[in-house]
């Protein structure tokens, strides 16, 4: 059973992932340290590039947009060796690469739909790969755990 916490943080990435802009693939991703709350991110264009889904073509639009776990790292502007992360979709390799390079020491996921599975289990396997020749812990989330908790305790 995965801790109230787990539950928490996991929610404030679905949320953080609906701030994105993205039509088709909304990803969130938080940053923590203990109990307490890093930074967030989600993915989209960098501040200040028009994110008009009308005027960019899927491969433009892969080339411009910063990933969630991107985001969350460059904003959170300090180190974060011994910090964990949160996502709503596993990382990319490229991904894996920065929170592996930064000291993250955790990232929670979701377990992976069937139809994500089909058509991202290689770039999933890549990035499992690296973290686990990296030391990174990686602990899928199940999905019927995630639902919230009647309870009153903290």
């Amino acid at each position: 059973m995965i801790s109230k916490w787990a539950v928490r943080f996991f929610q404030m990435a679905e949320l953080v992932a609906s701030w994105s802009k993205d039509p088709s693939t909304q990803v969130g991703a938080v940053i923590t340290q203990g109990n307490r709350i890093v930074s967030v991110g989600f993915n989209g264009y960098p501040h200040g590039v028009s994110d008009s889904a009308d005027t960019d073509d899927r491969e433009m639009k892969l080339l411009k947009t910063l990933h969630a776990e991107e985001n969350a790292i460059l904003f959170a502007k300090r180190d974060l060796a011994g910090c964990e992360i949160w996502v709503t979709h596993f990382p990319c390799p490229n991904c894996a690469a920065k929170i592996i390079q930064t000291g993250i020491t955790a990232v929670h996921c979701p377990e992976q739909s069937e139809d994500f599975l089909s058509r991202w289990g290689d770039k999933i396997r890549v990035s499992q790969e690296m973290f686990e020749q990296s030391g990174v812990a990686v602990n899928w989330l199940p999905l019927n755990e995630l639902t919230p908790r009647n309870s009153k305790e903290s």
